[in-house]
């Protein structure tokens, strides 16, 4: 039977529970929701023991990676020549080929971004050899095919910031982005709140992005 006042399910028999009382002021001590809603069984924050300060909090368990892994890399240490020496997991690494390398981006604008580098310490693409450039092309090629094959995307951005003037984050180690786009995926998180929402964990992104390289038969394909 329903309250009419309030859509509140009358109990009327026994096993028959009452819904949260919604909308008006609560008619017992139970702890309340933001619109009134009691939550008999909660237990309130008065019965632990606590030090009350100004702060919201937000939950971020996933930030346990980063903390049990340590701190990044010192300031002057570049993160794209310490890659290579690292595990292709912990380094986000996908394939390797002779002369430059593919890895996650640890900051990706879209799921699936991807970086390419040498392996040798260089800042801009002319001083890059032919053999280099040659390589960081092919493997571009290989990523754009994996990429499409795998998550079936509708394009790519792909291109390199030179210098810090020209928008590049690290400067000093040449690196190629490579960004998959489909038709949908943009939202107004970025232009609202400067924040890109990714739907997928790097983890998860790296072994399927490893895994179809390696299908494919693409040349710096990870052992399995």
């Amino acid at each position: 039977m329903t309250d009419g006042d309030t859509g509140r399910v009358a109990a009327t028999g026994a096993g028959v529970a009452a819904e949260p009382h919604r909308g008006s002021a609560p008619s017992s001590s139970a702890p309340t929701d933001y619109d009134g809603t009691e939550y008999p069984d909660a237990e309130p924050s008065s019965s632990f023991a606590a030090v009350p300060d100004a702060y919201q909090r937000l939950w971020t368990p996933y930030r346990i990676a980063y903390i049990e892994q340590g701190q990044m890399p010192a300031e002057d240490a570049c993160p794209f020549c310490l890659a290579p020496s690292m595990t292709d997991e912990a380094a986000l690494i996908v394939a390797r080929g002779k002369h430059a390398y593919v890895l996650l981006n640890l900051f990706p604008y879209n799921s699936g971004h991807l970086l390419v580098c040498p392996y040798r310490h260089v800042a801009t693409y002319d001083l890059a050899t032919s053999e280099e450039a040659a390589e960081i092309a092919s493997l571009t090629q290989s990523a754009m095919r994996v990429i499409k094959g795998s998550a079936g995307n509708d394009g790519f951005n792909i291109g390199m910031n030179q210098g810090r003037v020209a928008g590049a984050g690290i400067a000093d180690h040449l690196h190629q982005h490579l960004v998959p786009r489909w038709a949908l995926d943009s939202n107004f998180f970025p232009i609202i709140a400067k924040t890109k929402s990714v739907p997928r964990l790097l983890g998860e992104v790296r072994t399927e992005i490893e895994n179809a390289w390696r299908a494919a038969g693409e040349p710096g394909a990870l052992p399995a």
